[in-house]
């Protein structure tokens, strides 16, 4: 299948699902009697978030990098709001530049290839942007407080500009739409089974003082959920073999549900209960990518390992 097929087949996939939620909520409401305003509300900020995403593939490599930059930036805002580090500026700053040096290595050409994505350099960047964030305090010649600021910085940086940048590079890969599609999408459906599995099932909490509306049966549900998902893809997963397949199933389940309990682990330290309230039952920015943190990189690693990332 080529990435434009791809593109077509989760379109219209997609598509059907979101004329089919309506209806079974309306079953659910009118025939079980079962409140699903709570539901309702997410449907409506699905309707919001899936055009501009689809829009964003649909329009290539760069307008999606682009893109990714834009949810890095928001995210990080997000959090360095909730968390206070917004009022170290400076660190703030160095944060900001590190997610532009992320956007711009996954635009560049790669040296002595014919790909896109500066791919050595964005692996070391790290380096240089925790020496900077260390740096500032230095410069400042300040220490009250300075640990705590610095660790935010570093793991904002980490998290939302360095690890949610991988699907920035992900578009540079031959099969582009292909993984892209397929991690995004396929995440957000481990969500969703989660969700409907801890409805139906859920007796046990998963980790009650991190997120108490997990629960360990809605955690299996998922990563089964996950584990289906590459094989009923597998046209869309070229040269992927039954080993990665079962990886990625693995990467999906596991990577996905650990980066939502980290940021649910963050939220509930800093006692909020969203990160923002951007998306009409979603919360911000940060409460929608969060599961995609972990399981991007993951997946982005495993592909390249195995040398699927090009032809």
């Amino acid at each position: 299948m080529t990435n434009w097929d791809v593109l077509l087949l989760y379109t219209g996939l997609i598509a059907g699902l979101l004329i089919l939620a309506p209806l079974i909520l309306f079953v659910l409401e009118k025939v079980f009697h079962r409140n699903m305003t709570s539901i309702w509300q997410i449907y409506r900020g699905w309707l919001i978030m899936i055009p501009p995403f689809l829009l964003f593939v649909f329009l290539g490599r760069v307008i999606f990098i682009l893109g990714v930059f834009a949810l890095s930036v928001f995210s990080f805002w997000e959090f360095s709001h909730a968390t206070k580090l917004d009022s170290e500026r400076w660190i703030t700053r160095v944060v900001y530049l590190g997610i532009l040096s992320v956007t711009i290595l996954a635009l560049i050409p790669n040296p002595g290839t014919d790909y896109f994505g500066g791919y050595g350099m964005f692996m070391a960047l790290p380096v240089y942007v925790v020496g900077l964030i260390m740096l500032v305090p230095i410069i400042q010649n300040r220490y009250e407080g300075q640990l705590k600021m610095v660790a935010l910085g570093v793991m904002g940086f980490m998290y939302f500009g360095w690890m949610f940048g991988h699907l920035g590079f992900l578009a540079d890969s031959f099969y582009a739409n292909h993984y892209v599609l397929f991690i995004v999408f396929a995440v957000q459906l481990a969500d969703i089974a989660a969700y409907n599995f801890g409805k139906l099932f859920g007796r046990h909490k998963l980790r009650s003082n991190i997120s108490p509306n997990k629960t360990l049966e809605g955690a299996i549900g998922a990563l089964i959920v996950s584990l289906c998902l590459p094989w009923l893809f597998r046209p869309a997963l070229p040269e992927l073999g039954p080993l990665q397949l079962v990886l990625t199933g693995l990467i999906v389940g596991i990577g996905g549900q650990l980066g939502d309990l980290t940021i649910s682990l963050i939220k509930r330290d800093l006692g909020i209960k969203d990160m923002g309230a951007v998306i009409p039952g979603h919360g911000g920015i940060l409460d929608r990518i969060d599961s995609l943190i972990i399981a991007t990189p993951l997946f982005f690693h495993m592909i390249r390992y195995f040398g699927f990332l090009y032809p």
